[in-house]
């Protein structure tokens, strides 16, 4: 393959790999949830444990557990 196509990461394998830790999921709403990943299906519907809402900068919410619908998510990245 050209162009660094070998180097292409597939997403269901980095969803894996981060299980456990903290990310950051960013909703089409612009809210960010700050959490631990407990889990996520095929239809990108989000576990989290330890939760945190954020908007405009400032944290909103504590959660101890929040599930996100998976047609919300923007995009879910590993939290470092």
């Amino acid at each position: 393959m050209e162009n660094g196509a070998e180097d292409t990461k597939d997403p269901s394998g980095f969803l894996t790999n981060i299980i456990g830790k903290n990310v950051l999921v960013k909703l089409n709403s612009g809210v960010i949830y700050k959490g631990r990943l407990q889990s996520v299906d095929g239809y990108m519907n989000i576990a989290l444990d330890e939760c945190n809402e954020w908007s405009e900068g400032q944290q909103v919410r504590k959660y101890g557990e929040a599930f996100v619908r998976g047609n919300n998510v923007q995009y879910i990245s590993a939290d470092t």
